[in-house]
């Protein structure tokens, strides 16, 4: 028997069934936008997307304190949105390198009309 059979109506091509993803594999995606519903975050992760930088540079983009930039980097980091490596005294975060990461980058810029920012020829 097939889920179709089981619907009260027929309206839906059987095929689409057995594309729905189990809740968990939603959970991740809802999860991950879930952290990027607060402006500030989102800002942040987005300037991430485009490249590697520090507490302190972040700031100073984004006209916050420190503490505050901080505070939604553990957030963007405890969801694995970013990743962050010390260099010295300094810590330096970037976007994770994940397809989720890439389809919310895009995404965000599609949905915002953002363009990526144009990175410099290579030497």
């Amino acid at each position: 028997m097939t889920k179709i059979s089981l619907l009260p109506h027929h309206h839906t091509d059987d095929s689409l069934l057995s594309e729905i993803p189990d809740i968990e594999e939603i959970a991740v995606v809802s999860e991950a936008m879930k952290q990027l519903g607060d402006p500030a975050r989102l800002q942040i992760f987005w300037i991430l997307c485009h490249c590697e930088e520090c507490v302190a540079n972040l700031a100073a983009m984004v006209n916050m304190t420190s503490p505050a930039v901080s505070h939604h980097l553990r957030v963007l980091k405890d969801h694995n949105l970013v990743t962050a490596q010390r260099r010295g005294k300094e810590v330096y975060y970037q976007a994770s390198h994940t397809p989720l990461v890439d389809s919310l980058h895009h995404t965000i810029e599609d949905i915002a009309k953002i363009a990526c920012p144009q990175k410099p020829p290579l030497p």
